[in-house]
């Protein structure tokens, strides 16, 4: 996926999960004990962690592209004698 497709889709999911929030604070809402829960215990966290990914995804992505990029390095044969003639002249 490119990564403005990524957030496009970040960003209706972060607009269209935020209208039950103003139907909380604005809205009769309060007063259904179920839809309090789904809010505050499902909505409002997903709209933090997909408002996080906007904000540092590719940080993170960076982080763990760096991460894979640091496994053990294996020199080539090829480069072993090279190293050790240029020692022995």
């Amino acid at each position: 996926m490119k990564a403005a497709t990524e957030r496009k889709l970040i960003r209706w999911f972060h607009i269209i999960a935020s209208i039950p929030i103003v139907g909380y604070i604005y809205g009769p809402v309060k007063e259904i004990p179920r839809a309090v829960s789904a809010i505050q215990w499902v909505i409002f966290p997903l709209i933090v962690l997909s408002g996080l990914w906007l904000w540092k995804g590719h940080g993170v992505k960076k982080w763990f592209r760096k991460k894979d990029a640091h496994q053990p390095f294996k020199p080539k044969t090829s480069e072993l004698r090279s190293t050790s003639a240029i020692r022995l002249k």
